[in-house]
């Protein structure tokens, strides 16, 4: 038995649900929204009247703080995963389940009680429009989910409880991803141990599975860094390499394991956002999705690339920039740059390729020879060019044609110092390498996964 995390929207059978899984397991029973009213002296809904939201919302975070580390299960209020702060408190040595219903069933449910509004909208308007808002909030943050639409508070506790003695896969589907991942193009070592935390003598069969898919993806830093993420907040959560030529293949792994997350690169990023069942603004705009993220039967697609190159770039906005290159991530760098509001031009070494990516975007292209004729602020480098495993580890450009003014920013990060680098700051020039944007992307990307918001800081203490 562990400390049993129940979210969701009001309505969803939390405290009721809550109250019978306590009993059947014979740990204490803890409700925020109780805990707040016993601090308060008043009901919730005074609390709102007299006070207001903010003022609830500080209260919730002092009864989320002095909760209890040991076994028991906790019911939540509605809003509290839309604090980071809250959600880090949640996830530690804890399972999170998330409790969800179909807009109808919550009506139904909270239609007589004395909840105040949050909208001052029609109820039904209210329940929609705050399920929506929320929704990516509560996925991130939980470790499995159940619909309770349909169901009595009895009946989800008996299903919360079934998740907890067997795990939500089978011991033969274990076993298969553990015979793929050994199959695939890793280290045998890695992959040893991979098929060990899966299938192993002893594994616990509510752990939490992530991975990273790419071919190839073995010079990626994410398992590392997931995984000293995952136990620094005491989650039980182990990430995974999927190293495969076929994104089909990998993603029937995915479903077999009931991956809760997908790190997706090359060059795979296009076939993800298809995928994906629903994605967000900007992996559409960008035409790639490198974050996926599974939980109650649905896939959400995220780009989190773009944001990674975004961050270190802020105050250079208004800027002419340079984009080597023309795949997915060069998308997501003019993507980046145009939220800038940076003069954007395309060079490649394919010009058909680098003039059809800016007519996506409405901006320049020239083809890759013939940088030496402008004088871009910054110069970016989105291609495999430089990198440990690519056939060519030269620059992606002549040396002799940066300036000192520049800012060059070479989104390959292994090795950390490329020849581009290295020539950048002989010549003089700031120099930004793809660490940095590796740091910032996976601080999103571990957002979207856990709903935790890890500052950039940590992140780079532990890659570099």
């Amino acid at each position: 038995m562990v400390r049993i995390v129940l979210t969701g929207f009001r309505g969803t059978g939390k405290t009721r649900t809550g109250e019978l899984l306590a009993h059947m397991t014979g740990v204490p029973f803890r409700d925020t929204d109780a805990e707040i009213e016993k601090s308060a002296g008043m009901p919730i809904y005074e609390i709102f009247r007299r006070y207001g939201e903010e003022y609830f919302r500080r209260l919730e975070v002092d009864a989320i703080a002095s909760l209890p580390v040991e076994d028991s299960v906790i019911s939540t209020g509605g809003g509290s995963v839309l604090n980071p702060d809250n959600v880090a408190g949640l996830r530690s040595g804890s399972i999170v389940v998330l409790l969800t219903a179909s807009d109808k069933a919550v009506e139904e449910r909270i239609a007589h009680t004395e909840r105040p509004s949050l909208t001052k909208m029609p109820l039904r308007d209210e329940i929609h429009e705050l399920q929506r808002i929320r929704r990516i909030k509560y996925v991130a943050s939980s470790d499995f989910c159940i619909d309770t639409t349909g169901r009595d508070a009895n009946e989800t506790a008996m299903a919360v409880r079934k998740l907890m003695t067997e795990g939500p896969v089978s011991r033969k589907a274990r076993e298969e991803v553990s015979a793929f991942i050994r199959g695939t193009a890793i280290d045998a070592d890695e992959a040893g141990r991979c098929a060990g935390e899966i299938e192993g003598e002893g594994t616990d069969p509510t752990t939490r599975f992530y991975a990273v898919a790419g071919s190839p993806c073995s010079h990626s830093l994410s398992p590392p860094l997931f995984n000293q993420l995952f136990g620094r907040y005491k989650m039980n959560s182990r990430y995974l390499r999927f190293c495969w030529p076929d994104f089909g293949d990998i993603a029937r792994m995915a479903g077999r394991l009931d991956l809760r997350g997908l790190s997706v690169t090359l060059p795979f990023k296009p076939d993800a956002l298809a995928f994906a069942g629903e994605t967000d603004e900007h992996a559409k705009a960008i035409g790639a999705a490198n974050t996926i993220v599974f939980s109650g039967g649905t896939s959400y697609g995220f780009n989190t690339d773009w944001l990674g190159i975004r961050g270190p770039l802020e105050h250079l906005k208004g800027s002419h920039a340079a984009v080597i290159g023309a795949g997915g991530a060069a998308a997501a760098a003019v993507y980046a740059l145009q939220s800038l509001d940076m003069r954007v031009t395309v060079l490649n070494r394919t010009p058909e390729k680098g003039k059809e990516l800016a007519e996506r975007f409405s901006c320049s292209s020239l083809p890759l020879p013939e940088f030496r004729t402008i004088k871009p602020d910054i110069v970016l480098n989105t291609t495999p060019v430089g990198m440990s495993s690519s056939s060519n580890r030269g620059s992606p450009i002549d040396p002799a044609y940066l300036r000192k003014e520049m800012t060059v920013f070479d989104l390959v990060y292994t090795p950390a110092e490329t020849p581009l680098i290295a020539a950048a700051r002989k010549t003089g020039c700031h120099v930004i390498p793809g660490t940095e944007m590796f740091v910032r992307q996976a601080a999103a990307q571990f957002g979207y996964f856990t709903g935790i918001d890890v500052p950039p800081a940590i992140v780079r203490g532990l890659v570099i």
